[in-house]
């Protein structure tokens, strides 16, 4: 926590105020739950980092998606810290000679958080992916498209509702998609190295992830290694809404954008009660971005496509993992 001059207010967060945002807001979603983040506060700014070790080379050599990740984690941990009652000040990509920093805070105590907020930063714990059928989303009216855009505007990215019509192309891309790396080893070991296990701080453990049965009624999903475990919604077929967030521009700056806007959505979804699932199989290729492109009003780039639904409160899977805290953050010892 720092002070200016003889001022007893503090201008930035206290250490177990930090650390608690920080914890919480790192549950923020990310490709293959790679978590590819890393946190350095320097005593009075706080600093969001790419970690390239983390990065899926074959899947995301460009690193589209692991800056969309550091995006999604950007916006949970700047709604976390507001609830705290700390306003955030951004500088987004603030160094061209060090690409991999991707924002730098600053701090300003901010006493009376909207409703909203709070209620997002509730939200915070109780998102998750849910990779299964789901039903439409409940509730849904001819507003919520317009409040969700409205969200994504805030950041500089496009919002659109797909058609039904776009279900059953989509869900031929994603075969495509399935087919295409079905007997790519590279990507094949890369995959398996981040799903189906269960291990205790990162990627995605096999009760998270859907049979081929559920597969095949989701249609819209990214192909995973088979898993063996009970069915779960064994009469459901999906009918979620499907929804892509697209920029103008089609670089780190827009990706990092990308990931907040998608971010805030999901926890409004959260907090309205649906389930959500970002996908970002489709875009890993430029035959599926020139599919989703068609379906965009703007003809932006696309960068994510996301399924809302209601799915039942009693079938979710458990919490994926997280790293520790000590893993993902840093912090300057204070002066002596």
């Amino acid at each position: 926590m720092t002070v200016i001059g003889n001022s007893s207010a503090p201008t930035s967060p206290d250490e177990p105020t930090m650390r608690a945002a920080l914890l919480r807001g790192c549950r923020a979603p990310s490709v293959h739950n790679s978590q590819p983040w890393r946190w350095f506060f320097d005593g009075a700014r706080l600093h969001l980092f790419s970690d390239p070790e983390r990065q899926l080379p074959v899947a995301d050599p460009q690193g589209r998606q692991l800056v969309i990740s550091c995006g999604a984690v950007l916006d949970h941990v700047r709604t976390v810290f507001a609830a705290l009652g700390w306003h955030t000040d951004v500088v987004r990509l603030p160094d061209p000679a060090h690409p991999d920093l991707l924002a730098t805070i600053e701090f300003r105590p901010w006493d009376d958080p909207s409703t909203s907020t709070t209620e997002h930063a509730a939200a915070v714990e109780r998102r998750y992916t849910d990779r299964l059928p789901m039903r439409p989303p409940e509730g849904w009216d001819a507003m919520t498209p317009v409040v969700l855009g409205e969200m994504a505007a805030a950041h500089g990215v496009d919002f659109d509702m797909l058609p039904d019509n776009a279900r059953d192309r989509l869900a031929n891309a994603s075969e495509q998609s399935a087919a295409l790396h079905r007997y790519d080893m590279e990507y094949q070991t890369e995959l398996r190295w981040w799903t189906g296990h269960d291990r205790p701080a990162d990627g995605i453990p096999p009760a998270a992830l859907p049979t081929d049965t559920e597969l095949t009624r989701v249609g819209v999903a990214r192909s995973f290694p088979p898993v063996r475990h009970p069915t779960h919604r064994p009469d459901a077929v999906d009918q979620s809404a499907l929804i892509v967030l697209s920029t103008a521009a089609d670089s780190p700056q827009q990706w990092l954008r990308t990931g907040e806007a998608l971010s805030a959505i999901l926890l409004e979804c959260t907090v309205a009660g649906w389930a959500t699932c970002p996908l970002t199989h489709i875009t890993e290729t430029s035959a599926g971005r020139s599919l989703l492109q068609g379906f965009t009003t703007n003809r932006g780039n696309p960068q994510v496509l996301l399924r809302v639904g209601t799915a039942p409160d009693t079938d979710r899977p458990p919490a994926t993992p997280r790293h520790p805290l000590t893993e993902v953050f840093t912090e300057r010892p204070p002066e002596r």
